[in-house]
């Protein structure tokens, strides 16, 4: 009856050491998963990259007087200077948590988006009194600013910059879930070196 005894609770011993050892507590899945929270939270702000663009803008416009017999015209020399800032607003990022395969899924990234601000000043301005400087001049030679540095800003390498900044904030993900032995998805691309997230178009 003691041998009996003995086997049961030997058996009970081992089965809750076997249990101990293979168990892997819930409480360390919710703080790996909170860290994460936490990170991204962290991350969760304005990426910004600053740059400045100079140009010099020639306006013309001709009014027809009368049909083709008299041609007023107007035209100025416009130097713009301008503030260029190009954004990540990484709050509107979406993301999945699965705590179950342990795996964070970042399922979009906001497109970055450009700020301009110019300082224009208007040099040798010449018009005719049929064909007078006026407000809505203004307006189309700001339109017409805003449109040419935009293009030039595409150009450029400071969108490039800005993404480079972008992907070391991403990188900043692979790291975290990479220590916790997380995995890391961008859309369904699993997330293996930190390299590949120089591959992908944001």
């Amino acid at each position: 009856m003691k041998k009996f005894l003995f086997g049961i609770l030997l058996a009970v011993t081992i089965m809750l050491v076997y249990k101990q050892c293979t168990y892997q507590p819930t409480v360390v899945i919710k703080e790996s998963s909170a860290l994460i929270k936490e990170q991204l939270k962290n991350v969760s702000k304005l990426v910004v990259t600053e740059g400045h663009f100079s140009e010099v803008f020639n306006y013309e416009h001709s009014k027809g007087i009368f049909g083709d017999y008299l041609t007023a015209e107007k035209k100025a020399l416009v130097v713009v200077n301008a503030k260029v800032s190009i954004a990540y607003d990484l709050e509107k990022l979406t993301y999945k948590l699965d705590e179950a395969t342990k795996t964070l899924q970042i399922l979009s990234i906001p497109e970055h988006e450009i700020s301009i601000n110019p300082d224009l000043e208007y040099y040798d301005i010449q018009d005719d009194f049929l064909n007078a400087f006026e407000a809505e001049d203004y307006n189309n030679i700001k339109k017409s600013v805003n449109a040419s540095l935009l293009e030039n800003i595409e150009k450029s390498n400071l969108v490039s910059n800005a993404q480079n900044r972008l992907i070391s904030e991403l990188s900043k993900f692979f790291i975290l879930t990479n220590s916790l032995g997380w995995t890391l998805k961008y859309k369904e691309n699993l997330i293996e070196d930190i390299n590949q997230l120089e591959s992908f178009k944001y």
